[in-house]
């Protein structure tokens, strides 16, 4: 069994006006089919062209080789790692995972040592599109709660990385108003995406620690672990992080540092789900739970779910609510998701294909980078 040839194709996420979804085929010989997902937000160009030279490397190659091929594409001569070559590592990981499945018969996380739960519980992050008030805030956090997902989360510190009074405030109260709506039951998970220096930081989580919050996610940036690690041992609000790691090389110094309680790979950028499986299973060494990041596609979520079911340390997946209606556009077989609990769609490999019409009918825009991003108040 060989690899023949590798398909991209780049689509326009659902009413996201510069943002794209990337997909990867690897076909076969034997006409089995893997797909993977790359979906490196606003460097669409760049990991599109690593995935063109990848695919060439590939061709001729057996797709049951799976770790042998991650090595070989991660231990290559010059220019390893970073967020390009490991978004374009981890789309083909996510294909090559498929095509195991497919072969055997078996859905993924049967591979990877079986289901560890019956369904993942998952939080809710897209929900508040719209919400301008604070009052239109709680609504839509309230009405999130009422379809059962076990948490929500949010943006409600936007802004320059020094925070003033009036923006700390008008952050606490956005948490308080959701709080009082979803009540005790629903985890609050508040998303800084490394905004804040680390003062205004403190200052924010001093704020929040009246709401029980379930985390404070990036309060700094990711690339200085000690300011990080300094913060986190300051502050009586628990820190997650880490969508911006790409590696279990990555995470080590984090992990080692024993400060965070939550870490948050994403399964289309830290090196697919060979990767993520040794990063959780290096976690729960240090009993910090994972909660994989996924602001990405449909095959991203299924994969993020395959994974969810097989490691022993997963809190909680994250699901873009107002996605799913394109997600079910895109895919073959929809996500069983009920009552704030996940499963993947039955089946070999992934349990669901691209749906080629649909992918054929959606065509991606075109982006400027910094000037397309959605998040230019910083």
């Amino acid at each position: 069994m060989e690899i023949v040839n590798t398909k991209i194709s780049r689509v326009r996420a659902d009413r996201e006006e510069h943002t794209n979804w990337i997909f990867v085929e690897l076909e076969t010989d034997t006409g089995v089919v893997g797909v993977g997902e790359a979906s490196l937000q606003y460097k669409d160009a760049a990991v599109m062209a690593d995935l063109r030279k990848f695919g060439e490397f590939l061709q001729g190659r057996d797709p049951r080789r799976i770790e042998h091929l991650w090595t070989s594409m991660y231990r290559r001569v010059t220019w390893t790692g970073g967020p390009v070559t490991m978004s374009a590592i981890s789309a083909i990981d996510l294909a090559l995972w498929d095509i195991k499945g497919k072969v055997l018969g078996r859905p993924v996380y049967a591979l990877l040592g079986g289901p560890t739960r019956e369904a993942v519980p998952t939080y809710a992050n897209g929900w508040f599109e719209g919400a301008e008030s604070t009052g239109a805030l709680a609504g839509a956090a309230r009405d999130v709660a009422d379809e059962g997902y076990r948490g929500v989360k949010f943006y409600p510190f936007l802004g320059e990385q020094v925070i003033d009074p009036d923006r700390l405030q008008k952050g606490v109260d956005a948490v308080g108003a959701v709080r009082d709506a979803v009540g005790s039951g629903c985890e609050i998970a508040v998303d800084i995406r490394g905004r804040l220096n680390r003062w205004s930081a403190e200052r924010v989580a001093k704020g929040l620690t009246a709401y029980d919050i379930a985390w404070l996610e990036e309060p700094v940036l990711f690339d200085n672990v000690d300011a990080l690690v300094t913060l986190a041992r300051q502050i009586d609000v628990p820190v997650a992080t880490g969508e911006q790691l790409f590696s279990r090389w990555d995470f080590e110094p984090l992990l080692n540092a024993q400060a965070v309680g939550i870490i948050q790979p994403d399964i289309c950028h830290a090196g697919g789900i060979s990767e993520l499986t040794k990063i959780a299973a290096a976690a729960q060494t240090h009993y910090t739970s994972v909660a994989p990041h996924n602001s990405n596609g449909p095959i991203s979520t299924v994969a993020s779910l395959h994974l969810d079911m097989a490691i022993p340390n997963c809190f909680m997946q994250e699901v873009f609510v107002n996605y799913l209606d394109r997600y079910d556009e895109l895919l073959t077989s929809s996500i069983q998701l009920e009552d704030g609990l996940a499963r993947p769609p039955a089946g070999p490999g992934w349990g669901t294909e691209l749906e080629a019409d649909a992918i054929a009918r959606a065509e991606p825009v075109d982006q400027i980078p910094i000037e397309s991003e959605p998040y230019q108040d910083f």
